[in-house]
């Protein structure tokens, strides 16, 4: 997946959230959830989120209940950030004058975002074309057969190719956003978001979109769920297969079973996606030094933390630390 650095934005970020009639009303609550501010969290009062159609108010919704919105289309002009939260069932042609604005939008530099089914009036307005996308798994195919310039990843929760972003399903939505809630306001603010919503606080974009979770959980998940905990708090050692499957008292074929049903990934990855969020959330609430901070995640040295920053977050760890100080100091992050 690609990442990019925190965009130098300015301090007050104007989202324009589209709605459309027929709309789901969690899709449409996402964006609110992740970057509406409150007393609670003043880091995310940064953010203005405002709603707008192509339609005129009230619209319908799949829950049976109408809403108002007081925005149309030309709020996209001064947003910073534009999302399609989703995007009818049957993937159906947006009206031109919704793709015309998101190309007017992306001209001005808005970072164009596509959450579900979003990415098919990305698509049909020509920003996917010659990128990597995705969209929920059940309609991958369609955006493939409709779009074939742009290159469909079926396998992944959101993709960030910088200024245009798309996300699977509804749960990677909420993944993507506190992606780019960490990109603008750093681990710290982002990790607080996830928590205050009871979401995992950090999953990496190329993790399987779906993830089979048996029911009922069993004992077996109780005691992964308790070994899971326990890597977080000990990323400075090293973890196999083997020796973590001891520690759940389970088999290493059942252990690796249940550890791809639980994360949809595999365990080095995701013991790599926790030791950067571990290595981000040090560089922004300390002074220590690099290869101290390179020790306490579990990276060996600064050089091979350096090597990860820079595949995962095109940035050294350095210049992370640097930029997000840039930010508070701007008032960007509080």
């Amino acid at each position: 997946m690609h990442a990019t650095s925190h965009l130098p934005l300015p301090p007050r970020l104007k989202i324009a959230v589209i709605a459309y009639d027929g709309i789901t009303p969690f899709h449409l609550s996402v964006p609110s959830l992740i970057f509406s501010g409150n007393s609670r969290d003043p880091a995310v009062s940064i953010f203005e989120v405002v709603v707008c159609a192509a339609e005129a108010a009230p619209l319908s919704t799949t829950a049976g209940y109408m809403i108002a919105t007081q925005f149309d289309l030309s709020a996209l002009d001064a947003a910073d950030l534009v999302i399609v939260p989703s995007w009818h069932d049957d993937c159906r042609q947006a009206p031109p004058v919704l793709l015309e604005a998101l190309q007017r939008a992306h001209r001005s530099g808005a970072r164009i975002i596509g959450l579900c089914l979003g990415a098919f009036p990305l698509a049909q307005a020509g920003l996917l074309d010659g990128r990597t996308a995705t969209t929920h798994w059940q309609c991958v195919d369609t955006l493939a057969e409709r779009h074939p310039k742009v290159k469909v990843d079926p396998d992944v929760l959101y993709v960030d190719e910088g200024d245009v972003l798309t996300s699977a399903g509804v749960a990677a939505s909420i993944d993507c956003c506190l992606h780019l809630l960490r990109q603008i306001c750093g681990a710290e603010v982002a990790n607080r978001r996830a928590k205050s919503l009871l979401v995992a606080p950090h999953r990496q974009g190329g993790q399987a979109q779906f993830i089979e979770r048996p029911m009922p959980v069993t004992r077996s998940d109780g005691r992964l769920s308790q070994v899971l905990e326990w890597v977080g708090s000990h990323l400075e050692q090293d973890h196999t297969i083997e020796s973590l499957a001891q520690r759940a008292v389970m088999s290493r074929r059942n252990f690796t079973r249940h550890f791809r049903q639980t994360t949809g990934t595999s365990l080095k990855q995701w013991i790599l996606s926790q030791r950067l969020a571990h290595a981000q959330r040090m560089l922004e609430s300390s002074s220590a030094s690099i290869e101290v901070v390179a020790q306490a995640a579990g990276f060996g040295s600064s050089l091979s933390m350096r090597k990860h920053f820079q595949a995962a977050l095109r940035l050294s760890p350095s210049a992370y630390r640097q930029q997000f100080l840039a930010q508070t100091k701007a008032g960007t992050v509080e």
